[in-house]
């Protein structure tokens, strides 16, 4: 395997412990791992140097919460909503029937272009979830497509109850046939625990199924008004809970005692004109907290995990380190990819090789330069992706 050797980085955003944010840095790739990291003056040789003159590296974004798997169009929807129509979970149930309906190789393009558009603007690692089929076929053929494009695949049969069931009897199917069918290509599953969706009993029994199944847990909740999602997440052990825009002092003390990350995803907020997450609050109780894009038809149709960075420093009272922490770390840290062997959102050596340069000195042009897009050069596991 050769290594390369990239250097002249103004400002290498590790985000280890030991090494931190360092200047005047290089950094040797050899395969799909990082094999050195340190001062520009002591770098090894290398079999190629590529020098980015000045500008600042940071890991590669780390999306934690995508729907990426689907068909249709919801603009009208969103304008709709714009012009005053409240957001609810029913709109799910649009991309739902124009998923069913479409053929796989139009499902696998947009899954394709989306990943694309994602990893031009340096997010290298992917999550994306189920729930626009809510068959057992579709379910399956929605985590199977995604398992060959993505890094990480979620099982979201109980993302809403589709019409013509009862709640009771479609949670009997997501938690026994339904799971059995997708399990193969996944490593998670979620449930919606909201208004619209599910409740709480509902939502405890699509957990306990699924970690009896060998997947991890993760909870969509407190998205439109205070909830037991968090409680729920908490209680099981989820990897974390997403969305967290209504928090009360017991949740975030809950978070912040436990393992499980609050990911936030302002991208939708600001889509849905829900509050954004108080963030502040979250960080300085010592919760873990990521951010995603939650890329989605419905309610929050970006793959910038950018623009999320400069929401949350500009409007949730994020510095920019921790907004980019976030972003890379506290994602891997959601999909519990962040330590050993092949870590993913950290750039130490053993850490997968996922490298975003910016065309920018430092990352704190992210929010000094809002909706500029900066991303000067990528790879992904070691292979240069842009």
């Amino acid at each position: 395997m050769t290594a390369t050797l990239i250097t002249g980085i103004a400002e290498l955003t590790t985000n280890d412990e030991e090494l931190g944010t360092l200047p005047d840095a290089a950094l040797v790739l050899r395969g799909a791992r990082v094999e050195w990291v340190g001062p520009a003056a002591h770098a090894p040789d290398a079999d190629d140097r590529i020098d980015v003159e000045g500008r600042a590296v940071l890991p590669g974004w780390v999306d934690s919460h995508t729907h990426l798997v689907f068909a249709g169009d919801r603009s009208a929807e969103f304008a709709a909503r714009l012009a005053g129509r409240p957001y609810d979970a029913g709109g799910i149930a649009v991309t739902v029937e124009a998923t069913r309906s479409a053929p796989d190789y139009v499902l696998v393009a947009t899954l394709r272009r989306l990943v694309r558009e994602a990893v031009n603007q340096g997010t290298t690692y992917l999550e994306t979830k189920t729930g626009y089929g809510l068959t057992v076929a579709d379910e399956a053929r929605s985590a199977r497509l995604a398992s060959g494009l993505v890094d990480e695949v979620t099982f979201l049969g109980a993302h809403v109850v589709p019409p013509g069931w009862n709640a009771d009897d479609y949670v009997d199917l997501v938690c026994g046939e339904m799971l059995d069918a997708v399990a193969p290509y996944a490593r998670w599953a979620d449930v919606f625990c909201e208004r619209g969706a599910f409740d709480a009993e509902l939502s405890r029994d699509v957990l306990t199924a699924a970690a009896k199944a060998g997947l991890g847990l993760r909870v969509h909740g407190n998205q439109l008004g205070p909830g037991p999602g968090v409680r729920l997440a908490v209680e099981h052990g989820a990897a974390s809970v997403d969305h967290c825009a209504y928090l009360t002092e017991s949740d975030v003390d809950a978070l912040a005692a436990s393992d499980t990350v609050a990911t936030l995803l302002p991208a939708c907020d600001l889509s849905t004109r829900q509050p954004l997450p108080d963030a502040r609050a979250l960080l300085d109780a010592g919760a873990t907290v990521a951010l995603a894009s939650n890329c989605n038809p419905g309610s929050s149709y970006t793959t910038s995990m950018a623009f999320c960075v400069a929401t949350a420093v500009l409007q949730m009272g994020m510095t920019v380190e921790e907004a980019v922490r976030a972003a890379t770390w506290g994602g891997a840290r959601a999909l519990r990819r962040e330590s050993g062997e092949g870590a993913v959102g950290v750039l130490r050596p053993g850490a997968r090789a996922d490298v975003h340069v910016l065309d920018a000195p430092s990352a704190a042009h992210l929010a000094y330069r809002p909706g500029v897009p900066l991303t000067h050069a990528v790879w992904r596991a070691g292979r240069r992706a842009r």
